[in-house]
């Protein structure tokens, strides 16, 4: 009886022809079968770097590189998994792969970035590990980046992720550390959310042990799924340029924290 209120629902996109949001997902993740947790996404997300032969960031090897993981068999089906799964049903970008196209056409290595799956990653770890439909899936990190900072400002209590102020938050098993890239380097906490999309990464923590540092899990770094390991203070709040910097290539934009001993909100 307790799902006859969300019948219409179904009956009303099957009548429109469209599949639901998550028509595609397997029932152990979509119902979920075990309560969302830190410890499956933590776990997922180190499946899946396992699967790629466990690889540790390497700017300087990353130059030399020839052979892309994203593009070798077994893997590509991979990445096109993440595309599948990761977003929602008849996302534009759901029939891509790791060397794909929507067409299944093989498209060149010099311009993977027009496919880039980091984002794809994210969302595919969230959705296996169970977060329904309060995790905003998307192709584009800064879509649950300016989500997370909506539900901070009380804008929102759709999402189980919050933004927090790098400088006050030290990041927890699960949770995502992100930073813009290219024109959006210099977006900072204070500047979230945004009117428009703008070009972003983010990991998963998965390691706060290692005193100094915190291993963090992100796709498509390096061409492959890899684990970075990131500077911290005492403290364990990332370091930033404002702070002490032992690493410049994290200009830190925000911490999403996963909101997972809220209870859901009603249906």
């Amino acid at each position: 009886m307790r799902w006859l209120p969300i019948l219409p629902l179904f009956l009303l996109a099957a009548c429109m022809g469209r599949p639901m949001p998550d028509a595609h997902v397997p029932p152990f993740a979509k119902v979920p079968y075990e309560p969302f947790s830190r410890e499956a996404v933590v776990a997922i997300a180190l499946r899946e770097w396992r699967l790629f032969g466990q690889p540790v960031a390497d700017p300087e090897a990353d130059a030399t590189r020839v052979i892309k993981s994203e593009r070798e068999e077994g893997l590509w089906q991979r990445v096109g998994e993440y595309w599948w799964l990761g977003l929602n049903a008849e996302s534009a970008e759901s029939d891509w792969t790791g060397k794909h196209d929507g067409h299944g056409a093989v498209f060149a290595p010099e311009i993977d970035g027009d496919y880039a799956w980091s984002a794809a990653f994210v969302s595919y770890v969230m959705r296996i590990a169970g977060a329904g439909q309060r995790f905003p899936y998307s192709a584009d990190h800064a879509d649950y980046i300016n989500a997370a900072r909506r539900v901070s400002l009380g804008q929102t209590k759709a999402w189980l992720v919050t933004a927090e102020r790098v400088q006050d938050y030290a990041p927890r098993p699960g949770d995502l550390v992100c930073f813009g890239r290219g024109n959006a380097r210099g977006l900072r906490y204070e500047d979230l959310p945004t009117a428009d999309l703008f070009t972003s990464h983010c990991d998963i923590v998965v390691d706060t042990m290692i005193p100094g540092r915190i291993g963090v899990i992100g796709g498509n770094v390096e061409d492959s799924v890899t684990m970075n390991y990131v500077p911290v203070g005492a403290d364990g709040r990332l370091a930033t340029p404002e702070g002490v910097v032992l690493d410049t290539r994290f200009p830190w934009m925000a911490v999403l924290r996963l909101l997972v001993d809220d209870p859901a909100p009603a249906a």
